[in-house]
């Protein structure tokens, strides 16, 4: 079991730098960042996080995380750098390709790539995306990519994005690629995760739903044919209490 930070966030007066070396000093494995380029100042959309729906005032103020790991790079040399999460609907994978395998070369391959499909609605549609079927498109952006990753000629035909042979350098650190870890708790993401990716980050999920899930999981993948062990766990979104740790490694 491994533990990881998730980044306060507005942090002006603290940088990535600072907070991804002094992790890395006091033995974290990794450092999150969350995304949302912008939001919008009228909405219908609940935030999920809690009873009232009100969006904190904190998420129009979130910086770019692919920066933010980039400064962090620079002031470490074996903590692992991670999305938690990078919205892939609100990006073009040809672009976001090129990002993450250029992360990846230059931090050594350290990037872990946490991602969502949104809960914003406006946020999502006026970003690009296909917020009734986001989920379809998040699955079409990471093909594409993953293409884009593994060969010297790639190209890809979806109903999203459809593009002629590329060629896409530098290709990443890590092979295939940086693992592919899919957030959320909808009823179709260990279908997904055993489909296209490669690890599960359920945000405020509790010991006992880790247990029921890791079996699911397990029985899912070795149907497939997959290695149980290939395919990780991040909880995310917990509180730093010892007591909910050992209850989470116990699980």
């Amino acid at each position: 079991m491994n533990i990881g930070l998730s980044m306060p966030l507005p942090a002006y007066k603290v940088n990535a730098a600072f907070m991804g070396s002094k992790a890395e000093e006091l033995g974290f494995e990794s450092i999150w960042y969350a995304e949302h380029p912008v939001m919008p100042v009228t909405t219908t959309s609940k935030f999920p996080g809690n009873e009232s729906g009100e969006v904190p005032w904190t998420y129009s103020h979130f910086a770019d995380p692919f920066i933010a790991l980039a400064q962090a790079s620079g002031a470490t040399s074996k903590i692992k750098l991670a999305t938690g999460i990078t919205l892939i609907p609100e990006r073009n994978p040809l672009v976001l390709a090129k990002t993450i395998s250029t992360l990846d070369l230059f931090s050594g391959g350290r990037v872990l790539l946490g991602i969502g499909a949104g809960w914003h609605r406006e946020e999502t549609e006026m970003m690009g995306g296909d917020f009734d079927h986001r989920w379809t498109q998040t699955k079409e952006s990471i093909l594409a990519m993953k293409e884009m990753w593994t060969k010297d000629e790639a190209e890809f035909h979806g109903k999203y994005y459809d593009f002629p042979p590329v060629r896409m350098f530098p290709k990443p650190m890590q092979k295939p690629h940086p693992p592919v870890i899919l957030g959320g708790m909808a009823r179709n993401v260990f279908k997904r995760i055993i489909e296209w990716g490669d690890g599960w980050m359920p945000n405020r999920a509790t010991p006992a739903m880790i247990e029921t899930s890791r079996g699911t999981l397990t029985e899912l993948a070795i149907e497939a044919g997959r290695d149980p062990d290939s395919i990780s766990i991040t909880i995310y979104g917990q509180q730093p209490d010892l007591d909910v740790i050992r209850s989470f490694h116990d699980a």
